[in-house]
């Protein structure tokens, strides 16, 4: 794995919350780059994304990651492929701490899709935070339309936020420098 494609280092990097954008295609990976996404995910494979982007690619699918620098894995499954990194997706505090026991991630998905619906996304994803140990890096997992919100995530302490794609120019605020 290629230092500039660790999706860790990538997050870790410069100032604020880091934007990743899931994508459908080649084309919106490239469009994520240039707006200032970190990393882009993709639960499939996508013809041409490599060529498309610098960007670390993180395999959200089931299957075997195809050429992905970082793998999301459950707390009760194992990584598929030992060269990528982990990113271990859960839901609740029993999760967790499963996670935390069993793979000692560096990165941790918090995500609300395994909530009961009744409570709000952030505020599922929120209630995790404070039982990520420090040193780990977590990803929100929740649906933000403005930088507002993306803002609120960061102040809160989550180092990344996993958005579908759009207007990621304006999740992530000021034009990143050109390098």
């Amino acid at each position: 794995m290629a230092g500039s494609r660790s999706l860790s280092q990538r997050i870790s990097e410069g100032d604020g919350i880091a934007i990743i954008v899931w994508v459908q295609d080649a084309d919106s990976a490239r469009a994520a780059e240039v707006q200032g996404a970190k990393a882009v995910a993709v639960e499939r494979p996508v013809a041409g994304i490599r060529e498309a982007t610098s960007l670390p690619l993180l395999w959200l699918g089931d299957a075997d990651p195809a050429d992905a620098d970082a793998q999301t894995i459950r707390p009760d499954h194992q990584p598929s492929h030992a060269d990528v990194e982990r990113v271990v997706a859960v839901y609740d505090e029993e999760e967790l701490e499963v996670a935390l026991e069993r793979h000692d991630p560096e990165i941790l998905l918090l995500s609300s899709r395994g909530g009961d619906g009744d409570e709000d996304q952030l505020d599922a994803v929120l209630e995790l935070l404070p039982d990520v140990p420090a040193g780990k890096l977590a990803i929100a997992q929740v649906d933000v339309e403005t930088r507002g919100e993306v803002l609120a995530l960061e102040r809160a302490g989550i180092d990344a936020v996993l958005v579908r794609g759009g207007d990621v120019a304006a999740l992530v605020g000021a034009r990143p420098p050109e390098v």
